[in-house]
């Protein structure tokens, strides 16, 4: 089965893109506009991986990062920040928040797909049952 990201981005080009990208690979995409949107979509859809845009209107990204890794039900999902605004500082903000990795705008398509690829990889390698067996 396709892998699913979930995309929370406000932009809604910047969404059609990293959508078109995806999909172009294989993969299964949501997108929601808001960050109220995006916690609703990966709570009932429980994706692989999830994109999210730091700077969305009202609740931020890195709001939406610590909810997510608060709650017991999302936090072991993967959590790639992606922002237009790259300043000293960014990529720290965001790991502390809970992201697992941050990749800033305009994405290179290599960069973004091997980063993706590594996450829902690790992912799925979680979730399989372990072969070793108990002496």
């Amino acid at each position: 089965m396709a892998p699913l990201v979930v995309i929370i981005e406000d932009n809604p080009l910047n969404t059609k893109l990293v959508r078109e990208i995806l999909q172009a690979y294989g993969y299964k995409t949501r997108e929601a506009a808001t960050a109220e949107q995006g916690l609703e979509m990966v709570r009932r859809e429980k994706p692989d991986l999830i994109l999210l845009d730091i700077e969305l209107p009202g609740m931020d990204g890195l709001q939406v990062a610590r909810l997510l890794k608060g709650d017991p039900a999302t936090r072991d999902i993967p959590v790639l920040a992606v922002t237009a605004y790259a300043m000293k500082g960014d990529a720290e903000k965001a790991l502390a928040a809970g992201c697992d990795d941050y990749i800033s705008k305009p994405i290179r398509v290599h960069d973004f797909l091997s980063r993706i690829k590594k996450f829902v990889e690790k992912n799925d390698r979680d979730d399989k049952p372990s072969l070793k067996t108990s002496p």
